[in-house]
This record gives C-alpha cells, sequence and structure tokens, in this order.
C-alpha cells in the first residue's frame, strides 16, 4: 500500500485545495477597540453558490484517530466551501486531492491553523490528533445535496508524524 508524506501545511503548498486561515494570511490587518485587538482581515473566502445556499456555523467535536492511518475515502462539497477553526492546541491531519485518481496530499496542521476548502475540494473528514478536538466549522447549508463521497481504487497509508 503506497504512503504518504506528511508535508507542514502552509499557503503556498496548500492553495490549490484553499486557503490556510492565520494571522500571516491576513490581506490587512487593523488596530480595533480603541487599541486593545487586532483584527485580520480576508483570510478566507465563503463560498455558498446556489440560490437556496446560505452560510451557516457549526461545532464538530473529532475523536483523535490513531496513526498508521490507511485513507480508503475522500469527500467533496460541490456547492460551497468548507472552513475548519481548531478550538483547542493539538495538531491535526488534512487529506487532500485535486480529484479522485491522483495521489492525495496529507498536511500536518499546527495549534491556531485553520483551512478553508474550496468548493469541490476533495478531502478527507477530520483527522484529530493526539485528543478529542473541538473545530468551529464554517460551511453552506440549503435545500441541494452538498456532500459527495468515494471509495478511492487505491487505499493510501499514513504512517505517522
Amino acid at each position: 500500500m503506497p504512503t504518504l508524506n506528511i508535508e507542514p501545511l502552509t499557503q503556498a503548498a496548500f492553495a490549490p485545495f484553499g486557503e490556510v486561515i492565520e494571522p500571516a494570511a491576513a490581506k490587512e490587518v487593523h488596530s480595533i477597540n480603541e487599541g486593545t485587538a487586532t483584527r485580520f482581515d480576508s483570510l478566507a473566502r465563503v463560498d455558498v453558490s446556489g440560490a437556496d445556499g446560505y452560510p451557516v456555523i457549526s461545532l464538530f467535536r473529532a475523536q483523535p484517530r490513531r496513526l498508521p492511518f490507511t485513507v480508503t475515502m475522500l469527500e467533496r462539497h460541490p456547492l460551497g466551501s468548507q472552513a475548519f477553526m481548531p478550538l483547542g492546541q493539538a495538531p491535526y491531519l488534512i487529506v487532500v486531492a485535486l480529484d479522485v485518481e491522483t495521489m492525495p496530499h496529507a498536511f500536518l496542521a499546527r495549534p491556531g491553523q485553520g483551512i478553508n476548502f474550496h468548493r469541490g475540494t476533495w478531502h478527507h473528514p477530520l483527522l484529530a490528533l493526539e485528543r478529542e478536538s473541538d473545530f468551529l466549522v464554517i460551511d453552506r447549508a440549503g435545500e441541494a445535496s452538498n456532500c459527495d463521497e468515494i471509495h478511492l481504487r487505491e487505499s493510501w497509508t499514513i504512517e505517522a508524524l
């Protein structure tokens, strides 16, 4: 079974799949609230295409996965982006692919790094590490189905960090 190498999560490496949500990605930075806070603007673009689509904010609680881990399936959201911002300090893994026929990429997100998948990006569901982890999720809701899942013809293993 082929092995996926784990890459650090960076803006440049993740760009084909979405945006990395972290202060360094801000398009603009503003001092607000009489200088007691800093606003990091435009970290990711929320996409809720379609007439009946609207953005929703949810909490996801992910159980930790143990390595080695076998990637056997991927999902995508064809009608909107999907953003994940960890609420704790544990790292997590992100597995993404340009399409279901090519080798996926595995990224290690440091604590404090969130991600926003572009609409239609193939990805594995949450892969929390070390402990149960909560994520703030910004997603699309509406009448139309917005989740496609596929079982891969070839499985991939993530060995260790």
